[in-house]
């Protein structure tokens, strides 16, 4: 009965073919028909598309638009995303041999060009490459790579790669399946509506189940998810993948798996291929018309028509293609190179708006043709050894060697030196860049998220996503009067919006905070390396915050007379909480209501700074707060003795009086914590838990080993690498990730101001 009902939510009526006019208006339309009813090779026009754009745009353009894929590649850590982009390389002749992570020969990946990246076997830094694939039969398709970080310490540069990518691959450990960082990288996936497709990777590993992980794809991540291939043996015996679709088998053969051979699918397989491709076509019939249609017609779709359906249904981020095989064992990865081609959108099929800073930020339309004005964007920046380099994704038009582009931001004006695309740390120089393509330019001075336009047009990109930082470690130099430790710092803070510098006037300190403890650790060893600085290290110290509980009211009169001209201001209204909805972190709310000029309104915006000074440094234990409202309603001035200064004082103590009367509390940072062990150790990894004052979210088994997922205080995690390795015997592993700041127990907080208070003693 909800099958049937399920078919009867997608059954509609079918579409009557318009006939094309001049008028935007039918072109919209047949824009909506197209988009629904469209093979898998053609284009989706975009809906403000008018008749002249289709008319004037270059065919040769066009033709090179739907031979381009911009992708990233995206997983939980050590799920196999950079071994994958080894292999791809490897496959499409970017690279001669095949290196691996952590390799015994030295090199280590070709993605993983840092130092560090090769010594610790985990990806740092997001790289580019670009290579060309000849998909069988329709030619050769330029495809643009980055391959992104799994630890959630480096969650940007995943943020800032799926900002400005068409579409992406999933990369699922085949044994351990979704985890905390996929479902992390999922959610960044929605938040920039990026389609993708589904990799099983390690199938060649003990304990292997493909379809379980399809099973948590459709639970945990919610998305319309089923198999277009399936594995010909498994662990020791994996030999090559059935496509669901084709109908065929596809064995890896010769010298790195670099010879596909296709068979016909084996005997044994049959029943289990005829099944998984009923379910392949069940499922595109809750997502896709035309599949409704035939499976509700008692029909057999042809592979063309499935080919079809997978790719409408894939671009439009409906469904999800799940692919099979073993990076690592040279399995299935030219396969995926083909659905990358196949099923994942063009850049002319993506839409992207930029807003028009001219029209009060309205909303515009971008699109990809290169005989358009530029627009792109600068999502990453590097410090090279030929200066700043600056990644930027065209958005339309094209970059030249040469020509100048103005800056959204600053409105400055610069010229291009050099432009070059980029090969993971090596650089090939290019004389233009069209719309839709990913590339690299120095001599360019800017910050990481901002816009370019060739001057004419006024247009600025929204920027990525960046998290708050959840701890900080106090830092300074072992030889002072270094120049290069500012110089330094200064830099990582323009590469990495997470990483930030502050200064405590108090302590004398230079405080630097991050996404976790490697996160900061790696940068400190980057000084050292880079900048030939050494530094030391105060104690981790977890970003608590302060916020209010209730509504508290205030009346404020500041006022002092030194001689001469005094200060005055009088504030009055009130501060309350501020809901704040998950995934969001809103500004501070400063509001005023103050009507009949009892407060001049030159003298407002010191208000509210006084508000701003109030929440840079709590008044329980120093820590910054957060979610509060400021409302002004009245006041009073003084004709000679009021000032901006004397507004300003008198709204930063009001604050602070009003804040300790509306119950204030100690938010501390909450922590996703998935842990992955052998069965035997269950008992007292969980006990370890809650001796951790640790809440466990769900657990669950799998074959020998368990998975237990919980909710931990940050400031209870200290040390907790080395406790899991002692009770699990060096077997157990876990990853760790921010998810939301919560009041701590009213005796930690007593604990907290009393250290504070005696911290502040000393110091007197």
């Amino acid at each position: 009965m909800n099958r049937f009902n399920s078919y009867l939510k997608v059954y509609k009526p079918c579409f009557s073919l318009l006939p094309l006019s001049r008028t935007s208006k039918t072109i919209k339309t047949i824009y909506n028909f197209h988009n629904s009813r469209s093979n898998s090779f053609g284009f989706r026009l975009f809906a403000n598309v008018t008749a002249d754009n289709v008319e004037t745009t270059d065919p040769a353009d066009l033709s090179r638009l739907r031979k381009l894929r911009n992708i990233g590649i995206s997983a939980h850590i050590d799920s196999g995303k950079t071994t994958l982009t080894e292999r791809v390389l490897y496959y499409t002749g970017r690279i001669k041999a095949i290196h691996e992570v952590r390799g015994k020969d030295g090199e280590g990946a070709k993605m993983d060009s840092m130092e560090l990246e090769r010594e610790r076997g985990i990806t740092i830094q997001s790289a580019a490459t670009y290579c060309n694939w000849n998909w069988e039969g329709h030619g050769d398709y330029n495809i643009n790579i980055i391959d992104t970080p799994g630890h959630v310490d480096f969650t940007i540069e995943v943020e800032r790669a799926l900002r400005v990518l068409d579409g992406a691959i999933l990369v699922l450990c085949g044994v351990s399946g979704v985890q905390s960082q996929t479902i992390t990288v999922d959610r960044q996936m929605r938040r920039y509506n990026v389609p993708r497709i589904s990799f099983i990777n390690k199938l060649d590993r003990v304990g292997a189940n493909p379809f379980s992980i399809i099973e948590q794809i459709r639970q945990k991540l919610k998305i319309t998810a089923a198999a277009i291939q399936i594995p010909i043996g498994l662990e020791d015996n994996l030999k090559g993948v059935v496509d669901l679709i084709k109908w065929k088998a596809y064995y890896n053969e010769g010298n790195r798996g670099d010879k596909v051979i296709e068979k016909e699918i084996p005997e044994e397989l049959i029943k289990l291929a005829s099944e998984k491709r009923q379910e392949l076509i069940e499922n595109l019939a809750d997502v896709d018309d035309q599949i409704a249609d035939i499976f509700l017609s008692e029909g057999t779709p042809t592979s063309q028509q499935l080919m079809d359906a997978v790719r409408r249904s894939t671009v439009a981020n409906k469904f999800s293609p799940v692919l099979m095989g073993s990076a690592f064992k040279n399995t299935g990865v030219q396969k995926a190179l083909d659905a990358v081609c196949a099923f994942l959108p063009n850049p002319s099929e993506v839409h992207n708006t930029a807003l028009d800073l001219n029209q009060k930020e309205a909303k515009v339309d971008l699109l990809p043709y290169s005989k358009n004005p530029f627009v792109g964007l600068a999502f990453k920046l590097e410090d090279g050894k030929y200066g700043q380099l600056t990644y930027i994704r065209v958005y339309q038009g094209a970059l030249k060697r040469g020509s100048f582009v103005t800056n959204s931001k600053t409105l400055k004006k610069v010229k291009v030196p050099r432009l070059v695309r980029m090969h993971s740390n090596e650089m090939e120089d290019v004389e233009e860049v069209g719309a839709g393509e990913i590339c690299a330019l120095f001599g360019v001075d800017c910050s990481s998220g901002d816009t370019f336009t060739d001057g004419v047009l006024n247009y600025s990109l929204t920027s990525m996503f960046v998290p708050d930082s959840v701890i900080s470690l106090s830092l300074s130099p072992k030889v002072k009067d270094t120049t290069n430790f500012s110089k330094a710092l200064g830099k990582f803070q323009k590469e990495d919006p997470t990483f930030r510098v502050s200064f405590d006037v108090e302590s004398k300190e230079t405080i630097i905070s991050g996404m976790g403890e490697l996160h900061l650790d790696i940068y400190v060893e980057r000084m050292r390396r880079e900048y030939n600085v050494d530094c030391v290290t105060g104690k981790p110290q977890v970003a608590f915050r302060e916020t209010i509980m209730s509504k508290a009211k205030f009346e404020y009169t500041h006022k002092k007379q030194t001689g001469g001209a005094g200060q005055y201001g009088k504030v009055i209204g009130y501060i309350e909480p501020l809901i704040v909805e998950e995934d969001e972190e809103p500004l501070p709310i400063f509001e005023s209501r103050v009507v009949g000029g009892h407060i001049p309104s030159n003298y407002i915006p010191a208000v509210e700074k006084g508000f701003l000074d109030g929440l840079g440094k709590g008044t329980l234990i120093g820590h910054p707060v957060k979610n509060v409202r400021f409302v002004l309603e009245d006041g009073t001035y003084h004709a000679v003795d009021s000032s901006e200064l004397a507004f300003r004082l008198a709204a930063l103590y009001a604050f602070r009086e009003a804040f300790l009367r509306a119950k204030p509390v100690i938010l501390e940072p909450i922590m996703n914590v998935s842990i992955m062990a052998p069965l035997e150790f269950q008992g007292t990894v969980i006990g370890n838990l809650n001796k951790r004052k640790g809440t466990i979210v769900n657990t669950e088994v799998q074959d020998d080993l368990f998975v237990a997922n919980a909710e931990v205080s940050l400031n209870n995690m200290f040390g907790y690498s080395s406790d899991l390795r002692s009770l699990t015997q060096g077997k157990g592993e876990f990853s760790m990730e921010y998810k939301t700041h919560q009041p701590v127990m009213p005796y930690i907080q007593e604990e907290l101001m009393a250290e504070y208070k005696k911290k502040m003693a000393e110091k007197k």
